[in-house]
């Protein structure tokens, strides 16, 4: 962001960059054992990844380049579904736009509230963005942070807010590439979902932090633009998706009311992909002012402690 963006009341640009460089800090600090190995994203393959001249390699002479920003792209031609997978460049600026206003920011401290973490635990963030949420955990906690997303746009973006931090890009539908029990924490915020690849790399200790948009989330915006205000409750969709690997411990959910200006609300619907249509783009050219309730479920599950035999639900404890 430049320094010309206008801040909204109450929200310090100095705050916001001194949170940053915080985060940075402390990645660095608690990275100093050593962060967890990444692994060749080739089909069978799955070798341990070495630091090479350019980039990385694996002992099969599979290699990938380091990009200028620091974060590696470990894309198979097989995990693209277009040209440009993921986030488009208009989404990620979008959500820039907000996330640097600090419209989202009570939505992610409580969030990171929520969680239990020491100084060095090594956390996952999958589809993690811009990257905001991960740089909030280890604000808090001092934990060793790797975010991955299958969009390039917002990999670079995570990569130049936060360069301390480490960044993948790789399709997470696939494959995630740590090895095995890796993390204390893996994260799925509004993002996609792989249960089996989830457990794999999550300590048996570990926890997941899956959240998910609540039914009342932008409900102001969905009736002026979409014409519809309809509530979708997702929560017994994500559990039911989780088990039987995961065993829901917690559920809480988290709402806050912001003032939109006419500029924000467009950035909300494009950032969150319901601004597409010719319909939907002509209202929002002349949309107002507007109050939003930004909402989410957040829902924290451990792992099953015994695997269920024939697809059967696992009994909690």
């Amino acid at each position: 962001m430049d320094d010309t963006e206008t801040w909204p009341r109450g929200v310090s640009p100095l705050l916001v960059t001194s949170t940053a460089t915080m985060s940075l800090a402390m990645s660095m600090d608690a990275s100093e054992s050593g962060p967890v190995d990444l692994l060749c994203s080739v089909a069978g393959c799955r070798r341990p990844l070495t630091r090479s001249p350019r980039g990385l390699v694996c002992p099969r002479g599979h290699s990938f380049d380091a990009a200028r920003r620091g974060y590696v792209n470990l894309l198979q031609p097989r995990d693209r579904r277009s040209r440009q997978p993921g986030d488009a460049p208009a989404t990620v600026t979008a959500r820039l736009r907000l996330s640097a206003r600090g419209f989202e920011t009570p939505l992610t401290d409580a969030i990171t509230s929520l969680l239990t973490l020491g100084l060095g635990d090594a956390v996952l963030d999958v589809g993690c963005g811009d990257g905001h949420h991960l740089a909030a955990m280890v604000t808090r906690f001092g934990c060793e942070a790797h975010g991955l997303d299958i969009s390039v746009p917002a990999i670079d973006a995570a990569a130049r807010r936060y360069p301390a931090l480490h960044w993948v890009v790789a399709n997470a539908d696939r494959f995630l590439p740590y090895p095995a029990a890796s993390f204390r924490l893996v994260a799925s915020i509004t993002a996609q979902r792989n249960p089996k690849e989830f457990r794999r790399v999550l300590a048996d200790e570990g926890t997941l932090l899956v959240v998910v948009p609540a039914p009342d989330d932008l409900i102001e915006a969905r009736e002026l633009i979409l014409g519809e205000g309809v509530s979708r409750d997702r929560v017994d969709k994500a559990i039911e998706d989780f088990a039987p690997l995961f065993v829901l411990d917690r559920h809480e959910r988290i709402r806050h009311v912001v003032h939109l200006d006419p500029a924000s609300v467009r950035d909300v619907m494009v950032g969150t992909y319901r601004a597409g249509r010719a319909s939907r783009l002509a209202r929002l050219a002349t949309v107002p002012d507007l109050d939003v309730t930004l909402s989410r479920d957040v829902l924290l599950f451990r792992p099953a402690r015994r695997r269920p035999v024939h697809g059967a639900r696992p009994r909690p404890g």
